[in-house]
């Protein structure tokens, strides 16, 4: 039975659905600042790079502050809601505990930066990611590959022996780009069908063999 050497997990909407908690943060902040925001401009910034969607919020919101005061802001808002409940998405815990019997390492690649990570890390148990890659740690966001890249070599292998976990575009494109098999979870926004993507309605019960199988 052929398995991935390592699993690459993206966090907000795969991991945890906390994109309501961003797009509800999104509009308190249009509120608090007199901007004017719609739920399409909010799901055009699923999955990425943080100070990205800081200055397409200060475009398209007209609002008058800097991306970094904005991305500090949002930060302060979806931290604030995690703390009160973390929103784990159908199967996930399981499946990385599934990964972690099966001897495989899971690391997470995400574009959200550490301050949010840790409260969520904080409910998993310690050395669940062996490696974890945020926003604020990498050059260059989603979609471009450094984030799965940096991920990949912090465990020692190749990216096109691992599998990422994502549930949008922007981070579909980052993990296809670094040579990874991409399990597509869809969640808030539809994911365009390619050759180094397969598809599964949920997390819940998932063959992960099964999965890496389609890779040959």
């Amino acid at each position: 039975m052929r398995l991935p050497a390592a699993v690459l997990w993206d966090m907000d909407g795969t991991l945890v659905d906390t994109e309501p908690y961003w797009i509800q943060t999104e509009f308190d902040l249009a509120e608090r600042y007199g901007g004017t925001w719609s739920q399409a401009h909010a799901l055009n910034l699923v999955g990425n790079d943080l100070l990205h969607s800081g200055r397409y919020i200060r475009e398209h919101m007209g609002i008058d502050r800097t991306p970094e005061e904005i991305v500090d802001e949002l930060l302060d808002g979806v931290v604030r809601r995690v703390e009160d409940a973390v929103p784990w998405r159908p199967g996930a815990v399981d499946m990385i505990e599934a990964v972690r019997a099966a001897g495989i390492p899971n690391a997470l690649v995400t574009m959200s930066w550490e301050r949010l990570v840790a409260p969520i890390l904080a409910q998993l148990p310690p050395e669940t990611f062996r490696v974890v890659v945020t926003g604020d740690r990498v050059n260059q966001g989603k979609p471009h590959p450094e984030p799965y890249l940096t991920a990949a070599a912090a465990l020692g292998l190749r990216a096109e022996d691992c599998l990422a976990i994502e549930d949008s575009n922007t981070g579909a494109r980052s993990a296809e780009a670094a040579g990874c098999l991409v399990l597509v979870v869809e969640n808030h926004v539809p994911v365009l069908p390619t050759d180094r993507r397969v598809f599964a309605d949920s997390l819940a019960g998932l063959d992960l063999a099964a999965v890496w199988a389609q890779r040959y």
